[in-house]
């Protein structure tokens, strides 16, 4: 089971603790990770020298924790010497490193690491250390650098990792940007695999850099066996969170221990790959997934200072993958929100009617435009357009809320819109929270020669577009009136009209025609020419058509829009 850090922190009881405390030693301080870099033994000299209790300690990431460079920032992965024992299961000491104490003090240390073997079983590492004279230590340069990338190259590759896969939310692009991102520069295969929401494995990329063009391999990709949970292979232990591995054709020659390694020596196999980097992709709370990088076509085989550059690389992806499947959870979530909030349309003997609704591009899927359309009392049908000011969840709860008392007015007897609208402005100027709306209410009723006509109310909300089957156009700008939530009193008027057969009726929200770059009325002029070039399309498909084609590409905005076809009254001739 993947424990997130800061998780197994609050799991350390006081038995624990004590349970976890090593003897002290003279002068040093002492204590023991485990594979993926997490404290689980402490001294109580450690505790005194760090200045930080046990409790703070246990659980947490030791190179996240304390670790530091000489002037405080933190210190990339890349560049931290004392991981790569964790990473090659050897022994390693240096000088001139520095802890951050309890108190944000800095703690100039000398140290040695060596493997261990956890009481569980697993493999840890053993992290001695002791304080030494606070003078300026001279600069220093990661130890096993290759002679490819320079320091400065490589600290530069990680600001552009943090740059590039923080510009996006979308998962899919951030995969792609991180191919981008290695390949070629540290290898020529690059290969993500994701743990699934669902708690299984996909192979989600492999891509190929040859002769300067990048290649996707569509037939290594796809579902995978799930994660074998005591496998001692490098990518079961990435895919547990467990520390980045050197890997060559030969970690995979003998008999496989799971379905997963049967995969990498297909991997392997079908690339050609000599060596690979292969790191665990970590989010906030838990492992996301892998990334390896791998070499067929360069000759050089991975290092150790490439590992702990890959590992590095890896932790940035996951943060941004992270955020990404936030977001995507978020907008699944707003989406299904917005449906249930959204009417379904009544089945009127005679009209055709369709309503559309079109998410804002980059907020979070909802937002406070509705449509609605109700058979009232006496048999009419009502038509409602609306929007709440804002385009987030405040503004949808607000106009689920508009909407619902809307529609209890309008069926509580028959009054002409206007009256119908000034009481849902009182009722909305004395909701808890400020909300502020505009809306057209219109009755549409057949008259006694089989006719149509429309009554309506406009409440601040752009004017209804008339469409006649011919082409011809007009916006039905009467009864207009003030926005609903103000508080101000007003008189609302109603107007009227008599809809021409075949004729269609568009209400629609301001994001069809609003745009940062252009006015109000050259929105509007669009709107009409389209929409007279699509008078005799059929009703169902019109709507979206008219948002594809009129709402402009730099409105971040939702848009709903209801299209209503009169019927053909005209008696034939004989």
């Amino acid at each position: 089971m993947n424990v997130p850090a800061d998780d197994a922190a609050r799991s350390w009881t006081a038995e624990d603790m004590r349970l976890r405390r090593l003897p002290d030693l003279a002068d040093a301080g002492a204590y023991v990770v485990d594979d993926r870099g997490r404290i689980v033994e402490i001294t109580d000299r450690a505790e005194r020298l760090l200045g930080r209790p046990a409790a703070e300690l246990l659980g947490r990431d030791a190179h996240d924790l304390l670790h530091r460079g000489k002037y405080g920032e933190s210190m990339p992965r890349s560049r931290c010497t004392m991981r790569q024992p964790l990473i090659t299961g050897g022994s390693a000491q240096g000088e001139d490193e520095w802890f951050e104490r309890g108190d944000g003090r800095l703690m100039r240390v000398a140290w040695m690491v060596t493997p261990c073997r956890l009481g569980t079983g697993g493999m840890g590492a053993l992290v001695l250390f002791h304080e030494m004279p606070s003078s300026a230590p001279p600069p220093h340069e990661t130890a096993g650098a290759t002679a490819s990338m320079s320091q400065l190259d490589r600290l530069a590759l990680l600001a552009e990792t943090t740059t590039t896969l923080t510009a996006s939310l979308d998962v899919e692009e951030t995969l792609r940007q991180l191919v981008r991102l290695v390949l070629p520069l540290l290898g020529d295969w690059a290969v993500i695999d994701l743990l699934t929401e669902e708690g299984g494995v996909s192979r989600a990329a492999v891509a190929h850099h040859e002769d300067g063009v990048l290649t996707y391999q569509d037939d290594l990709e796809g579902p995978m066996p799930p994660v074998p949970q005591e496998s001692p292979m490098p990518l079961s232990r990435a895919l547990r969170g467990v520390t980045a591995t050197l890997v060559s054709p030969e970690t995979y020659q003998g008999p496989p221990d799971s379905g997963i390694a049967v995969i990498q020596q297909e991997l392997f196999r079908e690339t050609g790959m000599h060596s690979a980097c292969i790191a665990p992709i970590r989010g906030v709370r838990a492992v996301i997934g892998a990334l390896t990088v791998g070499r067929s076509g360069q000759p050089a085989a991975f290092t150790t200072a490439d590992l702990l550059l890959v590992e590095d690389i890896a932790r940035r992806a996951g943060l941004a993958l992270d955020n990404a499947r936030l977001y995507e959870r978020q907008r699944r979530v707003a989406e299904t929100m917005q449906r249930h909030l959204l009417p379904q349309l009544p089945s009127v003997p005679g009209l055709q009617m369709s309503a559309s609704y079109r998410p804002a591009p980059r907020a979070s899927q909802v937002g406070g435009d509705w449509y609605d359309s109700f058979v009232l009392p006496d048999g009419a049908t009502a038509l409602v357009i609306g929007d709440v000011v804002g385009h987030d969840l405040d503004a949808a709860a607000g106009m689920a809320q508009v909407c619902n008392m809307l529609r209890a007015y309008a069926g509580a007897g028959q009054e002409p819109p206007s009256v119908i609208v000034d009481r849902l402005d009182l009722a909305v100027a004395r909701m808890a929270e400020t909300t502020m709306a505009t809306a057209v209410l219109a009755r549409l009723e057949r008259r006694d020669d089989d006719g149509w006509r429309l009554h309506w109310t406009n409440a601040g909300h752009p004017p209804p577009l008339l469409v006649e089957r011919d082409g011809r156009t007009r916006f039905l700008e009467e009864g207009h009136g003030l926005l609903l939530g103000t508080g101000i009193p007003t008189v609302r008027a109603d107007a009227a009209v008599d809809l021409p057969p075949l004729s269609t009726l568009v209400l629609y929200t301001d994001g069809l025609i609003e745009s940062p770059t252009r006015s109000l009325d050259e929105g509007m002029a669009r709107l009409s020419r389209h929409a007279a070039s699509l008078a005799q399309r059929p009703v169902g498909s019109l709507g979206d058509v008219l948002i594809d084609r009129v709402r402009p590409a730099d409105n971040d905005d939702d848009v709903a829009l209801l299209t209503v076809r009169i019927p053909d009254h005209r008696p034939r001739s004989s």
